[in-house]
């Protein structure tokens, strides 16, 4: 199946060269210089949303948004993430069952000096997940849960023998001290698919490097959520339009990187 054909707005089409393939969209999005020293994280999070707002379709999930090219993004933003990172109630909505990448995303990743597969990090404070689900007996990688110390002892022990838990606070995670933690496993450049309870916590802690959006041409109405949900209002006005793509679908693909 041919790519969908994606091109710039910003920076100009001539800068570029035409419609981008997946090296050129990859270049784009790599992390700033700035953001590759050796202890430095970069924690990009990642979302599709409709032009009225919506960040889930009908069915609740935000897949139902997704075109083929927001797919594309999708792709290259794995490719180069060091570990996705993503909160408990979006693995189970959104279906995370398996490898998080293809057999030429893995070939392609390991061509540009980068492990097979990205680390995963499932965020829950409570462990509601399930030990013998596919997503820890499919997963390539060894998975990583993000907890805290007061989570259930029960739910604990049993989601010990599948994976292994980080405590990141107390009774409330600390997402700076998951950004250490991340650190300390040299896994760098962070790729965080959401969702919205998950980057409002992000968001509100100004713990957010880039915010990669795809805004899709379909209206939702109704009472879907924003790509954020915090319980407190928090203004992040740090934040600079680094490139603006447009797909032959007229979705519109907009990264913003902190200053």
């Amino acid at each position: 199946m041919a790519e969908p054909r994606i091109e710039a707005l910003v920076p100009a089409p001539s800068d570029l060269g035409g419609p981008l393939d997946v090296d050129a969209l990859a270049a784009l999005y790599d992390p700033p210089t700035a953001g590759r020293r050796a202890d430095r994280v970069w924690l990009r999070t990642n979302f599709v949303a409709s032009i009225d707002g919506a960040a889930t379709g009908p069915d609740d999930r935000s897949g139902t948004l997704s075109t083929s090219a927001d797919k594309l993004v999708f792709d290259v933003l794995r490719r180069l993430a060091d570990v996705v990172v993503v909160g408990a109630g979006t693995v189970r909505i959104e279906g995370y069952d398996g490898p998080l990448v293809s057999d030429e995303q893995r070939a392609w990743r390991v061509a540009h000096g980068r492990t097979p597969d990205p680390a995963f990090v499932i965020v829950s404070e409570h462990l509601a997940l399930e030990p013998a689900s596919d997503v820890f007996r499919r997963s390539p990688v060894p998975v990583i849960i993000a907890t805290v110390s007061d989570a259930p002892a029960e739910r604990r022990e049993a989601l010990s023998e599948v994976a292994t838990l980080v405590d990141c606070g107390a009774e409330e995670l600390d997402v700076w001290r998951l950004r250490g933690a991340l650190a300390d496993r040299g896994l760098l450049d962070v790729l965080c698919e959401g969702g919205p309870t998950l980057h409002g916590s992000l968001v509100t802690a100004a713990a957010v490097d880039e915010l990669c959006l795809t805004v899709t041409p379909k209206i939702e109405a109704g009472a879907a959520p924003r790509i954020t949900n915090a319980t407190r209002t928090s203004v992040d006005d740090g934040f600079r339009l680094a490139h603006v793509l447009r797909s032959a679908s007229d979705d519109l693909h907009l990264r913003y990187v902190r200053e």
